[in-house]
């Protein structure tokens, strides 16, 4: 619930129409929003502890038939308010939230259009929005471009992704330069992370992405620009929209540790609250994705494919290993459902609700019901989408528990309507989703938690067919992708071959079959821990797991957390996030190709006895980077662990409340 207040806006001049210059501040004074009128135009600026992050950066849309900032004015007095979002997340990094936040309403109007400018500060950032109010004579707007600056002070570094467009996956390697050297006309996805001197830290993001077109980053005369994506076959329209309407929040992550941006609730807290009337039934956990392995089942009487026995050898090793999900996906290059195309592409005659002859999927669900394990599927959105009713009453009708939906590859506001179309009719019929090929998370798992992950980021799918991804990279999609959110990563790949260099791939080689990982052992288990994911994956084939030191970790890994709190980080180098389920800790931590000494103080824990069970890299990992070493001992929050993290190594410790 939010409790409303008293006014929070400092106003630099009683008089805000003359002069038409006010500031915002955060609860704890730390962050400061400042708002100007200049020759009718609106700027706004940010500052952080004194530091200006922000210089001063204009708003802007463009309409079919005005500018906005051509003889903008403002309208009326703002109105300002305090409050508190208190929430509960049913998935998430953290089960409960409690949200200071200071909030003022600029009221503007342009060419006939009122827009009102929506600023919340928090004492982990800024985001503001603009808001299409009802009036008089306009029932709906076209909007041509989005053009939002953040003129950022200084030269800080900045990590981002580059894409040639804006259909794409969203997956590539994060470039790391100084904020001069990125090149004018660079589209950036989103989340981009900046490092200012002073060690301050901000992130630019969006949050509650809903009938919008996604936003991108695109730096034009050396000022960061917002542009949005286009509604397909055209590139001049971005928005179509009836009134009353609003854009998602533009997001500023600020703080003077990155811990502060990965553990910030921002993005839910900006989201709708949650909108499903029954949740019991979300239940998130770890998955088989046989896909990624290429199907293996050891030598059997029948031939491996989109089979029952096939099927059934999976989920007796889910049953038999506490994983709560098996995922039918496809077999021998065909997928489990009709579809007369290739390539996992949709033909003329695909059909999602008839399964291949040979296959029949209730049976399969029936039998991982009496096994305790949940069914899901891989599908097309293609595919899906001109089905998506009569598709899911027959999924749910079968007694499949939620699916992957893949190759979006759009995030224009036709698509994102779509994505959210898939996430609510799946909640009717106690559907999960994972969305695949698809763009950035924005919090929304808050209102529909029945959203468990997204890929938007390259990962360890890769691993199959080239050697691009490294360990230096899963700290790169640490520091930024995971800001947004949960983060498909295609973990569990259990065997290591040849350890990184300083080139970061070793004596690594490309498998399809049974891939290959980079890394330790430990450092696989602790992205367990450090990666925000709510379904977890266990990629490798059942043989790759039974008997393997660290197996056991995996069996209990939660895949959402009640607490969330980055103990170290170093960018580019390390990072250490313990996070807490019920009484239970765990602390995942992961090393670039360098060897890394940290002390993990365990001043975090509630008071109380715990015992820590320590997985690390063994002292002959160089050679064998499957080996690890297992010890125990007796802690408490007065405790500090030194760990020593291998190059490309990793540690996951568990501490359990005696």
């Amino acid at each position: 619930m939010k409790f409303i207040t008293a006014c929070c806006l400092i106003l630099l001049c009683s008089d805000l129409v003359a002069q038409k210059s006010m500031q915002l501040t955060s609860p704890d004074g730390s962050i400061v929003f400042s708002f100007s009128m200049q020759q009718n135009k609106p700027h706004y600026s940010v500052a952080y502890s004194k530091q200006l992050l922000i210089q001063k950066s204009s708003l802007d849309l463009v309409f079919d038939d005005v500018k906005m900032s051509q003889n903008c004015k403002l309208k009326k007095m703002p109105e300002y308010s305090t409050g508190i979002e208190n929430y509960s997340l049913i998935v998430g990094k953290t089960s409960s939230v409690s949200h200071p936040y200071k909030k003022a309403v600029i009221f503007l109007e342009s060419g006939g259009y009122g827009v009102n400018v929506e600023v919340k500060a928090f004492n982990d950032g800024i985001a503001f929005r603009y808001v299409f109010p009802e009036q008089e004579g306009k029932q709906s707007f076209t909007l041509l471009e989005e053009q939002t600056q953040f003129k950022v002070a200084g030269n800080p570094i900045i990590k981002a992704l580059q894409l040639p467009n804006y259909t794409t996956s969203h997956e590539g390697l994060y470039i790391t330069a100084p904020l001069n050297e990125i090149k004018n006309d660079t589209l950036m996805d989103m989340p981009v992370l900046l490092q200012f001197p002073n060690i301050t830290f901000m992130a630019i993001t969006e949050a509650a992405l809903l009938d919008y077109a996604g936003m991108y980053l695109v730096k034009r005369n050396g000022i960061l620009t917002s542009q949005l994506s286009p509604l397909p076959n055209q590139t001049d329209i971005k928005v179509k929209a009836t009134l009353p309407h609003q854009t998602p929040w533009r997001v500023m992550m600020i703080g003077n540790r990155i811990g502060t941006l990965i553990e910030s609730s921002m993005l839910t807290t900006l989201c709708p609250p949650l909108a499903l009337k029954e949740t019991n039934w979300i239940k998130t956990g770890t998955t088989t994705f046989p896909w990624w392995n290429g199907t293996i089942i050891p030598d059997t009487n029948f031939a491996v494919g989109n089979n029952f026995e096939t099927n059934k050898y999976y989920i007796d090793f889910c049953a038999a290993n506490n994983i709560k999900y098996h995922t039918v996906v496809e077999a021998n290059g065909h997928e489990w459902y009709t579809n007369d195309g290739g390539g996992y592409q949709p033909g003329n005659n695909v059909d999602v609700t008839k399964p291949v002859d040979w296959l029949d999927m209730k049976q399969v669900c029936d039998y991982a019901k009496s096994k305790g394990v949940g069914v899901r599927v891989w599908v097309h959105w293609k595919a899906l989408y001109p089905k998506l009713d009569t598709a899911f009453a027959i999924f749910e009708e079968w007694g499949l528990s939620g699916m992957m939906v893949d190759f979006m590859d759009r995030d224009d506001q036709e698509m994102v309507n779509i994505q959210n179309e898939i996430l609510v009719k799946a909640a009717k019929h106690h559907l999960h989703i994972q969305f695949h090929g698809a763009y950035k998370p924005t919090g929304l798992h808050r209102t529909y938690p029945n959203e468990f992950t997204r890929e938007g980021t390259l990962n360890y799918e890769t691993y199959k067919w080239d050697t691009t991804l490294t360990v230096d990279d899963d700290l790169n999609i640490v520091f930024t992708r995971m800001l947004a959110g949960s983060t498909d990563y295609h973990q569990g790949g259990f065997r290591a071959f040849g350890m990184p260099h300083q080139n970061g791939r070793g004596a690594f080689k490309v498998q399809y079959t049974r891939p290959l990982v980079m890394g330790t052992r430990c450092h696989m288990l602790g992205m367990y821990v450090v990666m925000e994911n709510y379904q977890g994956m266990l990629c490798d084939y059942p043989d790759a797991y039974t008997g393997q030191p660290g197996f056991e970790v995996l069996q209990h890994i939660p895949t959402t957390w009640d607490e969330t709190h980055v103990t170290n980080a170093k960018i580019d180098e390390y990072i250490s996030i313990a996070r807490r389920k019920g009484n239970d800790w765990y602390i995942g931590s992961v090393s670039n190709h360098d060897k890394h000494e940290v002390d993990i103080e365990m001043n975090f824990l509630p008071a109380g006895n715990y015992t820590a069970t320590i997985y690390s890299d063994a002292d002959d990992v160089n050679v064998n980077p499957d080996h690890l070493k297992k010890e125990v001992r007796q802690v408490d929050n007065t405790s500090k662990i030194k760990i020593n993290l291998s190059q490309g190594g990793g540690n996951v410790i568990i501490l359990n409340k005696n």
